[in-house]
Formats: C-alpha cells, sequence, structure tokens
C-alpha cells in the first residue's frame, strides 16, 4: 500500500515557474515507477509524464516537452515535478500517481493516486 500527498500548486504568471512534490509513505517507493496526470476544468485526466524506479528514465508529453522536468529523491520517497515556462493551458489540478514495476502512459495502468494539488497559470 502507498499512501501519496502533493504539493506545491498555487497561482503563478505565465513564463513563471512551480515544483510540485509527491511524498510516498508506505513500503519499497523505489520499486514504483511514478506518474503525473492533469486534469483541467471540464477536461478528462490527462497524462502529464513519468519517471522509473531508479529515476534514470522518464517520458513527457509532447505539450510539455522541454519545459517539465520529473525527478525522485527514492532516499526522500519522493517524486518532483518542475514546472517551468507555464502557459495559462497548464492550468489544471495535478496528480501523482503509482504503479509497479514500468512505466506507463495510460491512466487505468496506476495503482495509487494522490489528492491532486491545484495550479493555476494567469495570463
Amino acid at each position: 500500500q502507498v499512501q501519496l500527498v502533493e504539493s506545491g500548486g498555487g497561482l503563478v504568471q505565465a513564463g513563471g515557474s512551480l515544483r510540485l512534490s509527491c511524498a510516498a509513505s508506505g513500503r519499497s517507493f523505489s520499486s514504483y515507477a511514478m506518474g503525473w496526470f492533469r486534469q483541467a476544468p471540464g477536461k478528462e485526466r490527462e497524462f502529464v509524464g513519468n519517471v522509473n524506479w531508479s529515476g534514470t528514465t522518464t517520458y513527457y508529453t509532447d505539450s510539455v516537452k522541454g519545459r517539465f522536468t520529473i525527478s525522485r529523491d527514492n532516499a526522500k520517497n519522493t517524486v518532483y515535478l518542475q514546472m517551468n515556462s507555464l502557459k495559462p493551458e497548464d492550468t489544471a489540478v495535478y496528480y501523482c500517481a503509482a504503479k509497479a514495476l514500468t512505466t506507463s502512459r495510460l491512466e487505468s495502468a496506476y495503482d495509487y493516486w494522490g489528492q491532486g494539488t491545484q495550479v493555476t497559470v494567469s495570463s
């Protein structure tokens, strides 16, 4: 069982930066692949990016490539989402999620979810 808690969301102007954190409790955090998803108002939740168990491999959806970076610190049981050059269209509730073994872009593949943190980007 893994419990996930996101933090770091807030209001930022376009072009600004935020770093989201996702703190995990429970056993064997380092054995889980982690994903970030987001849900904008009136839209379905979408994949943002993921990182493998060791932090050596990441993958991003096209709309955030070059602007967002995912990293993890297994000693701190935490995964991060660094968001730079933010745009109004990045406004959403951001969720972290965990799954055993390999990474995935599919929401349905993840077993554990955080409660989400709101990111609002003003123009």
